[in-house]
């Protein structure tokens, strides 16, 4: 696959240039993805801008860490995950209106629907394509791409909904990465999803908050 060699050319330096200090290559790739997801993740929670320089950080390290692992799908992710990153920097930025920054709120019953309407699809045939990639799980991988797609679109619309993807991807992710022997990264996504269920309260609490507010205001008025 042309992609493939694209990202074997790309993950080849980095590799040396990161990770080459004598010391196994995917143990300092784990150590690192280790950090700066930890970090990522608890910006987020926090609703904090920070969350997507750290996140792009974090998706360098992992793309060496999954291509090594022949994870293809999740390296593959991490690609697209640098692009969704900007946007999203750029949404919460300036996506709310007259473009000031974008407040939290509910992605509509329409956009979930339509998210999962289209995971069904976008499984099945990235399902295929990993097949014939020889990836070492083809569907797994190709289940938690998807969701974690899903997610990310929802987290750079700033929708509490979000939560509830990432949810779902770290419930596969963790034993998907202790059967490939990766458990530091195992041990990460145990974190993570303990993280992502504070942060499915934190969200709702700043949402219950907001709406109070605006009620008050309204009152005044």
């Amino acid at each position: 696959m042309a992609v493939s060699h694209i990202l074997g050319d790309i993950v080849a330096p980095l590799n040396t240039v990161l990770f080459d200090f004598g010391h196994d290559a995917v143990t300092w790739a784990e150590l690192l993805g280790f950090a700066t997801g930890a970090v990522c993740v608890w910006l987020t929670v926090r609703a904090r801008i920070a969350n997507f320089p750290v996140g792009i950080a974090n998706n360098l390290f992992f793309l060496v860490l999954f291509w090594n692992a022949q994870l293809y799908a999740d390296a593959t992710l991490q690609v697209v995950y640098l692009m969704l990153a900007a946007v999203g920097w750029w949404s919460w930025l300036h996506g709310g209106e007259r473009r000031s920054a974008r407040k939290m709120g509910h992605a509509s019953a329409r956009t979930i629907v339509v998210l999962l309407l289209l995971a069904v699809p976008a499984t099945w045939g990235l399902t295929v394509v990993l097949t014939r990639a020889q990836d070492s799980a083809p569907f797994w991988d190709a289940l938690t791409t998807v969701l974690s797609l899903a997610a990310q679109w929802l987290l750079n619309t700033k929708s509490y909904e979000t939560w509830y993807f990432w949810i779902a991807a770290d419930l596969v992710y963790i034993p998907l990465y202790f059967v490939k022997a990766l458990y530091l990264t195992g041990i990460v996504y145990v974190l993570f999803l303990t993280m992502c269920l504070l942060g499915l309260r934190s969200w709702r609490r700043e949402l219950v908050a907001d709406r109070s507010t605006a009620a008050a205001a309204l009152v005044r008025s």
